[in-house]
């Protein structure tokens, strides 16, 4: 497993997620080949956006091939704020777009997750202990993301809005 450096940039729409606070993209590319994709890199992304989700698909279909030929938008309950993820080709990935985190996922029960907020949850769960055999009740955590602002685990609840087959 091969480890890239962070890329840390600051996104136009820096106070899209939490309006006190600026957000920065940080995105860590794992290269890793992916049996199931028949060798293929695969890198998950997940992109912060306002209600303009049409146009901001169709920049997506336009730049990646994206596998599976599927875009999931997902809704942040409570809010009108949206989440498209999907999967590319990591060797065909020329630059990572704004507001973009790369997520992995925990299929059966939905939830995406960042490691940062893997790490923070453990330790939540864990008495302060980073453990990576601790094992977690994924079902607490159905249809959310975790992501960390500032060392702190943030829970966004999500349900699906739509999902675009390309």
């Amino acid at each position: 497993m091969e480890w890239t450096c962070p890329v840390v940039k600051k996104s136009r729409f820096s106070s899209f997620l939490f309006p006190r606070m600026q957000c920065f993209k940080v995105c860590v590319v794992l290269n890793i080949s992916n049996p199931r994709t028949g060798g293929i890199r695969n890198v998950f992304f997940c992109i912060f956006c306002p209600l303009w989700i049409d146009s901001l698909i169709d920049d997506i279909k336009t730049q990646y091939d994206v596998l599976y030929n599927k875009i999931f938008v997902l809704q942040i309950k409570n809010s009108d704020k949206y989440v498209c993820t999907y999967n590319i080709d990591y060797s065909n990935l020329n630059e990572i777009p704004e507001n973009t985190i790369l997520v992995h996922r925990k299929k059966e029960t939905n939830t995406l997750y960042t490691i940062n907020a893997l790490n923070e949850l453990i330790k939540k769960l864990n008495g302060g202990v980073v453990d990576v055999s601790y094992r977690i009740n994924w079902m607490h955590y159905r249809n959310c993301i975790l992501l960390t602002q500032h060392n702190e685990l943030k829970q966004l609840n999500t349900r699906v809005y739509k999902i675009v087959e390309l």
